[in-house]
């Protein structure tokens, strides 16, 4: 079959078919008298090959290799053809990410792009300092879209930058709240403690809303920190959280200062008072964790937590009994 005609019936240009020639892909089996390139059979099959291998992303050369080289094995290949495949969707995904946070950014004009990007390359810095100074612009200059703060702020290792980042979602778009709410769903516990610290910082009842749903987290950092946070707000659905942080001597003592905050209130803290002597009446509490509630009493006024504190003046656990009598000098010297 000459060169004609085996480009019309493949489908390869005949310029191709010479160029796989001269890199020596494929081969005319003869000639003709007039010294035409003739096709066998077989060349044609090589040549669907070739397009066969090329549609899958190979290269001629690897193509060569995959068709002539006996050790080349088609697991090897497709694996290859795999991890490059999804190189190429990572950096196009990555692509079309930063495209669309440029224009959820709405850009005025193309000094307001440049800023937006320099920005999001400053979040994605090597340099803890690059990634602070980007997250402290972006309130000041043209604003970063919020879902690139918040993906900032669940990866963030370094204490001064997670500061900045919470610092910056705080004063963005409500739109950060849900994003962050969906961070405590992570697989990761790292990035499910961020989440929650950050929404401990937004301002608003979409916030405290999620921070009440997370005090039943499974995880008890969420639920401790969500806590902490609903506490320092007044939300007396925090009580139980705290009560049990102080008894498994978690950030016992941010939890005392939260259970006083609330106290404040003189129906709360006689129910925070009763909550607390409750666990101390627990015989499953253990001695160090009575030593915790009792000092927990010291911060909660009115006559519920001054007579909780005389029963204990006359417990058995003299660590106990000398706390309380201690606290209870310190509230008659008030």
């Amino acid at each position: 079959m000459l060169i004609g005609e085996v480009a019309r019936r493949s489908g390869v240009s005949a310029r191709m078919l010479r160029h796989y020639e001269s890199l020596g892909l494929v081969r005319p089996s003869g000639r003709t008298g007039s010294g035409y390139r003739e096709y066998s059979q077989g060349d044609i099959r090589r040549i669907f090959h070739i397009e066969s291998l090329r549609s899958l992303g190979l290269s001629l050369r690897e193509i060569g290799r995959a068709l002539d080289e006996p050790g080349f094995t088609p697991s090897a290949l497709v694996d290859d053809l795999v991890r490059q495949a999804r190189e190429r969707i990572a950096a196009e995904q990555e692509l079309l990410t930063r495209l669309r946070r440029i224009d959820a950014a709405d850009p005025a004009d193309w000094e307001d792009v440049l800023q937006v990007v320099a920005l999001l390359k400053g979040l994605g810095s090597k340099s803890a300092d690059a990634r602070q100074r980007a997250a402290l612009s972006s309130v000041h200059e043209v604003a970063v879209p919020v879902e690139a703060l918040v993906e900032a702020a669940l990866s963030e290792t370094e204490p001064n930058v997670a500061g900045a980042l919470r610092w910056a979602l705080a004063r963005s778009d409500d739109a950060g709240t849900a994003l962050l709410a969906e961070g405590l769903g992570s697989p990761v516990a790292a990035v499910r403690e961020r989440a929650v610290q950050a929404l401990a910082e937004l301002p608003g009842e979409e916030a405290t809303a999620h921070l009440r749903q997370a005090l039943a987290h499974s995880d008890a950092v969420v639920r401790g920190y969500a806590a902490l946070a609903l506490g320092a707000q007044g939300v007396a659905d925090a009580v139980p959280t705290l009560v049990g942080m102080i008894v498994a001597g978690r950030n016992d003592t941010d939890a005392a200062d939260a259970l006083s905050v609330l106290a404040t209130d003189t129906a709360m803290a006689d129910r925070i008072a009763s909550r607390l002597l409750g666990r101390l009446s627990d015989h499953a509490t253990g001695a160090p964790a009575r030593g915790r509630l009792t000092q927990a009493l010291a911060g909660v006024p009115g006559a519920r937590a001054s007579r909780a504190l005389l029963e204990l003046s006359r417990d058995e656990d003299r660590a106990v009994a000398v706390t309380a009598t201690y606290l209870l000098r310190l509230r008659e010297g008030r």
